[in-house]
């Protein structure tokens, strides 16, 4: 019996204990693993076989000279193994009588940021680990970039391997003076410096005799007792819909975690982004009705109205709703293999709600060795930038510095639905709030039927010398000569004018594209066929030209010609010169073309005539 009210007294005591989530980075070898393995092992959080197990790899793999090897306990994967380091975020639980601890060991190598990122975005503190031999380094500074951008406000400064340096006091005070003024210029102020040997053990759960000059808290000591909940704002209620729950035509309720403030049955809230409002009926849980809900709990809340409210909306307090906007300035860590073109549409997922969203400015990248602000056309991968964001569509937000739930986001590669980037919301820019579309009563059917005929978009794409502006010409000649009203925007005469001032990068040929796509989207609302010929080499342009159109408004079409056959004809001689190295980012020289998926139309250049393929595009269109 007195077992079994120890083990209940012992649960009792984790369950109400409070919870710490932290991170460990730094730069490579700087010892993380070493010091959360050696945390798991002295506050006895193994069992019997994790401890023989890790006794048996230690001897296995050497790293240790025959002593007990830490970091094995964290670094799971094969090849952290034999490489001796840390490639994916490795997360690990363990806790004390005064607390809960989910840590996350992150990699310190500078291609694995991106994953030091993902264990950064959910913890509320970060041991930073410096090497004592040698100092702060690039990766130092760049997690401790990361660490401030996604709201990190507390860092323990562990200087390891202090034994390797003879636990030189001058060694330890000068890396704290260099890392001060790091933390400061990132909004960090509260930093605790922790001399370390992290696998000797030394200020690791108690003070070390090594250092009796250091009069400070252990590591555990200040884990134990860091105060991180006062750095967050008080909030009014926020609640993201995760999902519409509805399992009869009686019950219609709005199931998600509460993620700032408290809630209860009759309590008014505003549905964001409509705004509409209406009052809790009930907070619902599988355990039955509630009271009062609060940040943490999971709930489902029923209305006593019938709003429209979908996944991805927010419920919040009526007195202080949170803002929704549609254009931001935020801060982005780029984690895409390929760099970040501005224009180019991604999807962008913030809580349960996704929208399609443009970079529409990089106004600076950031040097993450001096904190400069340096001027970026695109960003490559493990980059970060301010930028300016535009989404089709409102949201409900709060400034990342004042809630994460909703001041958090991921853009999406709309191709393979890759995670392309993290960020964090600043601010919602005023300018989509003050422009308004103007009501006109001559609208685009008006002016379709003025004329006989239904507005199209008609995009033709390929190679250089594909033959696009020839069959183009030939299908506008033929559809002038039947009566009906045409336009031809070509590559070559917009880049005289309206294109000017852009050059042929790729960030330039996605301004080009959204440019052009723009003017065609109000030639149609004018009611013409217009006719565009265009390289436009990326298949993401392609789709943003479309997504502009109604769904039968849009026509692509393929002028598919090899590249041979292409640069044989070369009339304009820019094949010859792209060869020499007189043209750069030539496409299908040095500059890749991505044929279409799924064009309405493929006209194959070297089996029918232009006469012929010409027609087929009139028949497509006419018929």
């Amino acid at each position: 019996m007195a077992v079994a009210e120890d083990i209940a007294a012992y649960l009792r005591r984790h369950e109400t204990g409070g919870l710490l989530r932290f991170i460990t980075c730094g730069s490579v070898d700087d010892g993380k693993s070493t010091l959360i393995g050696r945390l798991l092992h002295d506050t006895r959080r193994l069992f019997d076989d994790q401890l023989a197990a890790l006794r048996d790899d230690s001897r296995r793999h050497g790293t240790q000279n025959g002593e007990i090897d830490y970091a094995l306990l964290v670094d799971g994967l094969a090849a952290e193994r034999e490489q001796g380091i840390t490639i994916d975020v490795a997360y690990r639980y363990f806790g004390t009588d005064k607390r809960r601890f989910i840590v996350a060991d992150c990699p310190g190598h500078e291609q694995y940021t991106r994953n030091m990122a993902t264990g950064a975005s959910t913890a509320d503190l970060a041991v930073v680990l410096v090497d004592a031999r040698k100092g702060l380094l690039t990766q130092t500074r760049r997690h401790t970039y990361i660490a401030a951008l996604l709201g990190i406000r507390h860092v323990l400064l562990a200087v390891n391997k202090m034994d390797l340096v003879g636990y030189d006091r001058a060694v330890f005070e000068a890396i704290v003076a260099e890392y001060r003024e790091l933390a400061a210029q990132r909004g960090i102020t509260a930093v605790t410096a922790i001399p370390l040997s992290a696998l000797r053990g030394d200020n690791l759960l108690l003070r070390s005799p090594e250092t009796p000059w250091y009069d400070g808290p252990s590591v555990l000591e200040h884990l134990e007792t860091v105060d991180v909940a006062q750095d967050r704002p008080a909030l009014g209620f926020r609640l993201p819909v995760q999902w519409v729950n509805r399992p009869n035509q009686n019950f219609r309720g709005f199931a998600g975690t509460v993620a700032a403030g408290e809630v209860r049955p009759g309590d008014e809230i505003a549905a964001l982004p409509s705004g509409r409002r209406s009052k809790v009926a009930r907070i619902v849980t599988a355990g039955g009705d509630l009271d009062l809900a609060v940040a943490g709990q999971a709930v489902t809340l029923t209305l006593e109205d019938e709003l429209d409210v979908s996944r991805g909306d927010v419920l919040a307090s009526a007195a202080e709703p949170p803002e929704a906007a549609d254009q931001f300035a935020a801060h982005l860590l780029w984690m895409g293999e390929q760099p970040l073109l501005p224009g180019r549409p991604y999807w962008l997922k913030i809580g349960a709600r996704t929208v399609s969203a443009t970079v529409t400015e990089i106004k600076h990248k950031i040097d993450v060795n001096t904190q400069a602000a340096l001027a970026a056309k695109h960003l490559e991968l493990n980059e970060v930038a301010y930028c300016n964001l535009s989404l089709d569509q409102p949201v409900a937000f709060e400034p990342y510095a004042d809630d994460r739930a909703l001041g958090a986001f991921i853009l999406i590669d709309r191709q393979d639905n890759a995670t392309v980037a993290a960020g964090t919301l600043d601010f919602a820019l005023r300018r989509a709030g003050n422009i308004h579309w103007q009501h006109v009563d001559v609208d685009k059917q008006a002016r379709a039927r003025s004329k006989g005929q239904s507005p199209r978009c008609v995009w033709f794409t390929g190679l250089s010398g594909s033959g696009k502006s020839t069959i183009a010409n030939l299908v506008e000649k033929r559809l002038h000569a039947q009566g009906h009203h045409t336009y031809i925007l070509d590559g070559d005469n917009v880049r005289h004018g309206l294109n000017k001032d852009l050059g042929f990068t790729d960030e330039d040929r996605v301004e080009n594209i959204r440019r052009v796509a723009e003017v065609a989207k109000l030639m149609t609302d004018a009611g013409l066929i217009v006719l565009v010929s265009f390289i436009s080499p990326f298949r993401a342009e392609r789709r943003m030209a479309r997504e502009l159109f109604a769904p039968d408004e849009f026509v692509e079409v393929y002028v598919d010609t090899p590249l041979a056959v292409a640069e044989d004809r070369d009339v304009k001689g820019l094949y010859a010169k792209a060869r020499a190295g007189k043209i750069p980012n030539f496409t299908g020289i040095d500059s890749p073309y991505e044929a279409p998926e799924a064009p309405e139309l493929v006209l194959d250049t070297v089996s029918e005539d232009a006469e012929t393929l010409a027609q087929r595009v009139i028949d497509r269109l006419l018929g």
